[in-house]
């Protein structure tokens, strides 16, 4: 599961640089004044050059390398339960695909802020849903807890107590 979810995010990635290539260098160029900024209720509040889409496509790639290169470390991982010889392995397995997990929505969720952009510069509607981010933040939070009530649970299960 984890080295699917890997090879998502890796596609996801290139589908964000894809896009944004497009958007700059495509047949279809945007303007050379775009919205960058939106306030909660997904209404621009700042405007710039359409390069500035790189931004999202960089902090995507380099927060998914800082994930992966963490997740090479499990000695380092410190986990909100006892650790024991019996439990280790099945904690850092849970852990790296949270990780795994966390990568990909975040990934998804600088896709669709992206697509939004593009999309609505091209319809002539500056605007972003309002409710997106929240959702999103919801399922990245719903996968920490999913997965730190996965680890209680492996901890209590390896110590025998049920």
């Amino acid at each position: 599961m984890r080295k699917t979810l890997e090879a998502i995010g890796v596609v996801l990635l290139a589908l964000l640089a894809g896009i944004t290539w497009d958007a700059l260098h495509g047949p279809n160029p945007l303007p050379q004044r775009i919205p960058t900024h939106f306030n909660a209720m997904g209404e621009p509040n700042a405007w710039g050059s359409p390069s500035t889409l790189w931004l999202l496509p960089a902090v995507a790639a380099f927060v998914f390398l800082l994930i992966s290169l963490v997740s090479l470390f499990p000695a380092s991982f410190n986990f909100p339960v006892r650790s024991t010889s019996a439990n280790r392995s099945r904690l850092v397995a849970l852990t790296i695909r949270m990780m795994a997990w966390v990568k990909v929505e975040l990934v998804c969720l600088f896709l669709y802020i992206q697509w939004s952009i593009i999309q609505s510069v091209r319809g002539g509607r500056a605007a972003l849903s309002p409710v997106i981010v929240p959702i999103f933040l919801v399922a990245v939070f719903a996968t920490i807890a999913v997965h730190g009530v996965a680890v209680f649970r492996a901890a209590r299960v390896a110590s025998g107590v049920k």
